[in-house]
């Protein structure tokens, strides 16, 4: 099953009941295993999870903390971007030049690396005098 296929299966298990806007991740580690995640709403809006940061998640839970590819669906008119919080996360896991692909349900696709999501990105190197 293709990373594609395998957000836009995870997308269906979103809990979205509040925006109605499920997305799905998936990511594949450096290692080819692939991540699942999906976003999960909470009554208390800022409580929620994003899916990016619970493919992540599960990848840093299985032990691993590279990722190597990175893909993002919804139901919007244009392909979902990752929310600024989940382009630090994937930030801290991938280097700049890992593809992130962001899709909607039309078929209609962006790439992009993680350098050009996060240009700038606050890594470990900020916290070296420390």
């Amino acid at each position: 099953m293709s990373l594609k296929d395998q957000a836009l299966a995870v997308r269906e298990n979103a809990y979205a009941p509040y925006s109605r806007f499920k997305v799905g991740a998936a990511i594949r580690s450096e290692n080819g295993v692939v991540y699942t995640g999906c976003n999960v709403e909470n009554v208390a809006y800022p409580e929620g999870t994003c899916a990016e940061a619970g493919a992540v998640a599960a990848m840093v839970a299985a032990g691993e903390t590279r990722l190597s590819e990175v893909f993002v669906i919804a139901d919007a008119p244009l392909p979902v971007s990752p929310c600024g919080g989940c382009r630090q996360k994937l930030s801290e896991f991938g280097a700049g030049d890992v593809a992130v692909t962001m899709a909607n349900l039309d078929g209609v696709e962006r790439t992009m690396t993680l350098a050009e999501l996060m240009p700038g990105a606050f890594s470990e190197t900020h916290l070296e005098n420390t």
